[in-house]
């Protein structure tokens, strides 16, 4: 019997198992073909639209049915051996697979029978946060009964990892973390087994050194004796696993859609925990220098900054707007309670992606009544320097520190002081051109890139003053030497750039009323403020600190988002 012809036409053929290889249904490739039928069938082929055609034949050339060359055969019959080695692969590994579920399945079986207790015989566990290491609390184990041994702790599932018959958990609970071990039983059990990152749990056991040469958190690991997973507490794993959803790799953007879940990875928590040293930090100081918090409304109707950043909304059929500053309110403040300060949320709707603009963000602002502008100066630095030196005194928060910026070191005092002509001959003789890409003058609001660039190449914390009275905010004064400049200062530090924004505030009536009107504001609805230089003015000053940018500098941060909780700027208010 002859064997079987099958047919393969390039064009219009199909590479299907619903194709029969027939003239009206042909394969589109001799590899298909080979691969489905072997190699000793007969194979015809053509190109039926794109065949070349000999000079002085017909079209109809192109449909005669040619056996196929011997090289083209010899390829057809490598692919198929080639697919056949695969596809056998493949099976092997999908049996494989298929074993190993079997026997996990098996496995996953019998461990739901294992049932572990709570063993009541032994001493009572006090519960701890995974910090704590006072021995006075709590006692390093030494495999002896001794009351105060064991511990119930509770936490998160940080890592884990298997090594033969031994489980190896580090726990998390926002105060720190544990090693923990499971041995025998526990290691066997189905949630044990099952065990997923982020998972909550309670363990009970004894708290012991780890053995030399090993390394664990604080030097100790937990043996555990007792665990329990509570109903819902289990975290989700497979392809909704936290792994899979966020890693160093998952773009910027989803970070921040995801912060919910990016707060508990190792740098987001580290920096927040920082920010809140800091805050503290601020209110101890302000504490030492006898100074007094407030709390200034965030609903207001007058600006301080300039029309342009005022969030404007409805209020009970009133015009008003979310606050830019404090400050107004808190120089209402002096006569009455002497030095104030607050910590409190400002808004600026700047349309600016700029890695340091948030809509939203956390002003640090203080008023000081009887200074003069080296006063300010002087206790800006103390305060920053102070604030630091709190803040690094606690070993965790340090230690925090140093992980995210391992170069940081307390800036020295004084800062460097530059006034702001200075700093217009610094950037012309350094090349550095403005954003019309000319060279500086005086008159030009430095842009950010050119004052941050300046800054990155001193390399130290600047003081940049006296301002144009053009650029600055009406309530600032007029220096006294040079009435072109301002009595203003701006911090600048390496890697971000301003953080402080500060000034003496105009403390005469008829001045202050003369600076509404060359601004073009009408002071009647600031008379609350104005009041303030007919009743026992005084020479005063104050500044406002962004709390992100100063933590986005301390902690090394690229960018202010990743300073504060839910950031909130130019096109994003989610999550």
């Amino acid at each position: 019997m002859a064997d079987p012809t099958y047919y393969i036409d390039e064009d219009v053929g199909v590479d299907s198992k619903a194709q029969t290889g027939t003239e009206d249904l042909p394969y589109k490739t001799l590899g298909f073909a080979v691969l489905t039928h072997g190699e000793t069938a007969k194979f015809l082929t053509r190109k039926s639209l794109s065949g070349d055609v000999p000079e002085g034949s017909d079209a109809t050339s192109r449909l005669e049915w040619k056996p196929v060359a011997k090289a083209a055969m010899k390829k057809a019959i490598n692919y198929a051996k080639a697919q056949q080695k695969k596809a056998a692969r493949e099976q092997e590994l999908l049996a494989m697979r298929m074993k190993e579920e079997a026997d996990r399945k098996k496995v996953l079986d019998e461990a739901k029978k294992i049932i572990i207790k709570e063993d009541t015989s032994l001493p009572h566990a006090e519960r701890i946060k995974l910090d704590e290491t006072d021995p006075a609390k709590v006692k390093l184990g030494n495999g002896s009964d001794v009351k105060g041994t064991r511990v119930r702790v509770f936490g998160r599932v940080h890592r884990e990892r298997r090594q033969k018959e031994v489980m190896f958990i580090t726990l998390r609970d926002g105060y720190g973390f544990m090693q923990v071990i499971f041995t025998g039983p526990l290691a066997k059990t189905y949630d044990a087994l099952t065990l997923t990152r982020e998972t909550s749990m309670e363990i009970l056991g004894e708290l012991k050194e780890v053995p030399p040469g090993a390394h664990a958190p604080n030097n100790r690991e937990l043996h555990a004796d007792y665990f329990k997973i509570h109903a819902g507490c289990k975290a989700a794993g497979g392809d909704d696993a936290i792994t899979n959803r966020v890693s160093k790799d998952t773009e910027h953007a989803t970070l921040l859609d995801l912060r919910h879940l990016t707060l508990r990875g190792e740098n987001a928590s580290k920096v927040l925990i920082v920010r809140d040293a800091v805050e503290y930090a601020f209110n101890i100081v302000y504490k030492e220098l006898r100074m007094r918090k407030v709390s200034p409304p965030a609903l207001v109707q007058t600006q301080v900054e300039g029309g342009a950043t005022l969030f404007k909304f409805n209020y009970y059929h009133e015009e008003a707007y979310l606050t830019q500053s404090s400050q107004l309110y808190l120089e209402t403040c002096l006569p009455s309670m002497g030095d104030v300060y607050c910590i409190e949320k400002s808004f600026r709707a700047e349309k600016s992606l700029t890695r340091r603009h948030l809509a939203e963000y956390s002003h640090v602002e203080a008023e000081l009544d009887f200074i003069t502008f080296d006063d300010l100066l002087e206790h800006l630095e103390l305060v920053m320097c102070r604030v630091l030196e709190v803040t690094m005194s606690d070993p965790t928060v340090k230690q925090y520190i140093m992980d995210l910026n391992p170069e940081f070191q307390i800036p020295e005092r004084p800062f460097k002081r530059m006034k702001y002509t200075e700093a217009i001959d610094w950037l012309v003789e350094h090349g550095i051109l403005n954003e019309d890409n000319e060279p500086h003058k005086f008159g030009d609001d430095i842009a950010e890139a050119a004052e941050r660039k300046m800054t990155d190449i001193i390399n130290r914390p600047i003081f940049l003053t006296h301002f144009p009275a053009e650029i600055k905010a009406f309530y600032m004064p007029k220096d006294k030497d040079d009435p072109r400049v301002t009595e203003s200062v701006d911090c600048l530090m390496p890697g971000v750039g301003e953080i402080v924004g500060g000034s003496m505030r105009i403390y005469d009536y008829d001045e202050l009323i003369a600076a509404f009107k060359r601004v073009d504001i009408d002071p009647a609805p600031y008379y609350w403020y104005t009041d303030q230089r007919k009743y026992g003015s005084s020479p005063h000053g104050g500044y406002g600190l962004g709390l992100e940018r100063f933590l986005a500098w301390l902690c090394k941060q690229h960018t202010v988002r990743d300073c504060c909780l839910y950031p909130r700027y130019f096109g994003r208010c989610k999550p």
